[in-house]
């Protein structure tokens, strides 16, 4: 096949692998969890992605989470273009790291301090180095599934690209970096006491998802994370919530305030920043103090509290903040799971469907997923089928059967009525295949 019958996708995709290992910048983006030539997006405008070939989709992976306002929302755009122009970066504090902290603080209850960094990896990483220098430990609790970034102690049993790549580590971690790094299931609140009474003294943290959104969709069971909180409390260690995902999304106060739970560090990311690169870690002050230069425990970047993310990330909480937002993002997410729990049934598929907020997924298997085995159990290559045929009809969902998909505020009633006659053909036709 020359050149000129390939779509301009493909052209771009060839030329890919020849300057990017696998083509992407980032795993999941090479679609191996689903075969074929990934999409190359030119531009995106609300609920809406545009290729590089001209097809248009209505986007269900809103970058992985931060566009819930929809794409290159008018006062977003508006405060990035204001701070560009005032300068791109300083390498010196501004009063947007200000305002933005405050943000923060006042909408997630068990936040009194925090510190930007520039992704959900560096949150991640800093929160538990912050853990260890606090409670003067080295083990650290994890849950099988639960991505937290690449940091070395962390890649273990993780998911999301590491799920879908068939890789339950990798390569280049060394031993010594991981041999404190304890793994159990998640939702296994037993497995986790009897790490406990193992290690009592020894144990720093446990850092979990409160919904696990990297092996697809996990919801907690419940008790679990209560659990979680009160063996925490009672041998001393720290219980640090990673809610890059789900913080701003499924509540203004994250899955902590929709679950009554206080934890002692949270994670952030991805809307905090508005679709630029973001991260940041915050909780109790007493702990935070000990973050340099106040205190003893290192951590710096040059780009941190860069004063675009910064705008980006305050246009975007404003616009949440508004009365019934979130209600309004819940009735999206409830109109659109009732119509795909109506097409599951009328086609007679073996689909599981787990709903939180503006979240969802589809598991391509009968029995319920409450953990990174029974995940694990998909059938990957009807999730495979089901994803072409969806994205023939332009609807773009996350090309692996191990991510979450995402609503937003762009999305209408119209919208949402088109994904769930697009999700009733798209089972059909993966039944006939």
């Amino acid at each position: 096949m020359s050149n000129l019958a390939l779509t301009r996708s493909h052209v771009l995709f060839q030329e890919a692998q020849q300057l990017l290992p696998g083509g992407v910048n980032s795993p999941v983006r090479a679609f191996r969890g689903v075969g074929g030539t990934p999409v190359f997006i030119d531009y995106a405008k609300g609920a809406y992605l545009y290729d590089v070939d001209g097809n248009r989709y209505l986007d269900y992976v809103q970058s992985w989470g931060p566009m819930i306002l929809g794409h290159a929302y008018p006062t977003v755009v508006e405060a990035v273009v204001r701070a560009s122009e005032r300068g791109f970066s300083f390498g010196a504090p501004t009063q947007a790291e200000n305002a933005l902290a405050h943000m923060v603080i006042e909408s997630v209850p068990s936040v009194e301090m925090i510190r930007f960094v520039n992704s959900g990896t560096e949150a991640t990483m800093s929160a538990l180095r912050l853990a260890r220098a606090y409670t003067g430990r080295d083990k650290i609790i994890k849950f099988s599934g639960c991505y937290h970034g690449h940091a070395d102690l962390l890649l273990v049993q993780a998911g999301s690209g590491v799920a879908t790549m068939g890789l339950p580590d990798s390569p280049g971690v060394p031993t010594e970096t991981t041999k404190n790094t304890l793994s159990v299931a998640y939702n296994d609140g037993a497995g986790v006491e009897q790490i406990f009474r193992t290690y009592p003294d020894d144990i720093a943290a446990i850092i979990v998802e409160p919904v696990a959104a990297n092996m697809g969709l996990v919801l907690p069971q419940a008790g679990f994370l209560e659990r979680l909180r009160h063996l925490t409390q009672h041998y001393g260690a720290l219980l640090i919530f990673d809610e890059v995902m789900t913080g701003f999304r499924i509540g203004l106060g994250g899955a902590q305030e929709r679950m009554n739970i206080k934890p002692d560090l949270t994670c952030f990311g991805k809307i905090i920043g508005g679709g630029l690169p973001v991260g940041a870690y915050g909780g109790r002050r007493d702990i935070m103090q000990l973050v340099a230069p106040v205190g003893a425990m290192y951590q710096a970047g040059t780009l941190s509290g860069n004063p675009l993310a910064m705008a980006a990330g305050i246009a975007t909480l404003n616009e949440l903040r508004k009365p019934g937002q979130y209600a309004l993002l819940e009735h999206k997410s409830q109109v659109l799971a009732e119509g795909i729990t109506r097409a599951i049934r009328d086609t007679g598929s073996a689909v599981r469907l787990p709903r939180i907020g503006a979240m969802f997924c589809l598991y391509f298997c009968k029995d319920p997923v409450t953990d990174y085995v029974s995940a694990k159990k998909a059938d990957t290559a009807r999730f495979a089928r089901f994803f072409w045929h969806m994205l023939e009809q332009g609807i773009y969902l996350p090309p692996s059967q191990f991510e979450s998909c995402f609503i937003s505020l762009a999305l209408d009633d119209a919208m949402l009525e088109e994904t769930v006659r697009c999700v009733e053909r798209a089972l059909q036709e993966e039944k006939r295949s």
